[in-house]
C-alpha cells in the first residue's frame, strides 16, 4: 500500500523544510511512502527547498491557482502515481505530522474512506474567541448541509483512499474544505474524524485577509455546495412561503367578495397572484434543479469510472526518477 503526502505551498520557503522533516518515514500497514508539493505560483525559492529536502513530486503552477485548485491538481498527481492513500497537510507545521498515523490507520483498516484530523480548537492560543465561536458555527452549518457529523470541517489536515479521491469534485476556486464534507456526506462516501494535535504558529493564515471576509465567502461555498446537491428540497420551502400568504390575500379577497364588499380590495387580489406566481416559479426552478442534480450525479459517476480507466491504468515503473516535475499553466 502507497501513501503520498501532499503539501500546498505559496511562498514556503521559510516553513516548508520545517514541516518536511517531521513528515513520518514508516507507517505499520503502509508499504511506501512518497512526498508531494503543489508550488501555487510561488515567487521565493518554494521549490529548491523542496528539491534539495528530497521530495519525490512537484506540480508546479506559474502564477497562484488558489487553494481549492491547487489541492485538486495535488490529487490528480497523487492518484497518476499509484497513490492508495493520500494525505493532505499544511506547509507552516500547524498540523503535529506524527498524528498522520492517526489519519490514516481507519482507511488501512477498511473503516473509512475519508478521514478529517479534528484540531483541539478551544484550546489553540492563537486563535482568537470569535474565531473558535465561529470555526464552531461553521463546522455545525456544514454537518446540517452534509449530514454528516465532521466536527472541524475547515480542518486541511485529512486523508483519503484512493476511490474516495477519484469520486471529488471541487467547483469553488476559494476552499476544498467545506465543499467537498458536503459532497461526501450527500454522495454517502463513508467519513469520520479523529482528534489530532496542532503546533504553534509560524505564520499567519493566508486563506483569508479578514474575518468577516472568511465568513462570508465560506456561506456562500456551503450554501453553493448544497444547492447543488439538495436543489429540489431548498426552493420547495423558498417556493412554500409566497404560495402561503398569496392564498391567504386571495382567499381574504374571496371572503370579501362573498359578503359583497369586493370593491377596494382589488390588490389583495392583485398581490395574491402576484405571490402564487412567484411560488410557482420558485417551484418549477426546484424541479430543474432536481433534474440538473440528477443529471450531475450522472456526470460524475461517468466521471469516476474514466477517472478510474485513466488512473488505474497506469503503469509505474520501478526503476522511475526519485524526482519528478509536473508543470502547469
Amino acid at each position: 500500500m502507497k501513501l503520498i503526502i501532499q503539501i500546498p505551498c505559496y511562498n514556503e520557503a521559510e516553513t516548508l523544510e520545517i514541516a518536511l522533516n517531521d513528515l513520518p518515514r514508516h507507517i505499520d500497514g503502509i508499504d511506501e511512502i512518497e512526498y508531494l508539493i503543489i508550488n501555487d505560483g510561488s515567487s521565493d525559492n518554494t521549490v529548491e527547498v523542496a528539491r534539495r529536502w528530497g521530495v519525490n513530486y512537484v506540480v508546479n503552477f506559474r502564477r497562484n491557482k488558489g487553494l481549492a485548485y491547487g489541492f485538486m491538481a495535488g490529487i490528480d498527481a497523487c492518484l497518476r502515481n499509484g497513490a492508495d492513500i493520500i494525505v493532505n497537510t499544511d506547509a507552516d507545521n500547524q498540523y503535529v505530522a506524527d498524528d498522520i498515523e492517526l489519519l490514516v490507520r481507519p482507511i488501512i483498516d477498511g473503516r473509512s474512506d475519508i478521514v478529517i484530523g479534528e484540531r483541539p480548537i478551544d484550546a489553540t492560543e492563537h486563535f482568537s474567541p470569535t474565531k473558535k465561536k465561529l470555526q464552531h458555527f461553521g463546522s455545525w452549518v456544514v454537518q446540517k448541509a452534509s449530514n454528516s457529523d465532521i466536527p472541524d470541517a475547515p480542518s486541511g489536515f485529512r486523508a483519503y483512499s484512493r476511490d474516495a479521491a477519484m469520486r471529488l469534485n471541487v467547483t469553488n476556486d476559494y476552499t476544498y474544505t467545506l465543499e467537498t464534507i458536503v459532497q461526501a456526506g450527500r454522495n454517502k462516501i463513508a467519513q469520520t474524524s479523529v482528534p489530532i494535535r496542532t503546533n504553534g504558529e509560524l505564520r499567519p493564515s493566508r486563506l483569508f485577509s479578514s474575518m468577516m471576509g472568511y465568513v462570508k465567502k465560506s456561506m456562500v461555498t456551503i450554501l453553493r455546495a448544497y444547492l447543488m446537491y439538495q436543489p429540489l428540497k431548498t426552493f420547495s420551502i423558498m417556493s412554500l412561503i409566497p404560495s402561503i400568504v398569496g392564498l391567504v390575500v386571495i382567499i381574504r379577497y374571496l371572503v370579501f367578495v362573498a359578503m359583497g364588499n369586493s370593491a377596494g380590495h382589488i390588490q389583495s387580489l392583485i398581490l395574491g397572484c402576484t405571490l402564487l406566481i412567484m411560488g410557482f416559479m420558485a417551484l418549477m426552478i426546484a424541479l430543474i434543479g432536481d433534474l440538473m442534480a440528477k443529471n450531475r450525479k450522472l456526470l460524475e459517476d461517468i466521471e469516476y469510472h474514466t477517472r478510474k480507466m485513466d488512473y488505474d491504468g497506469v503503469k509505474l515503473d520501478d526503476d522511475k526518477p526519485r524526482f519528478k516535475e509536473e508543470n502547469n499553466l
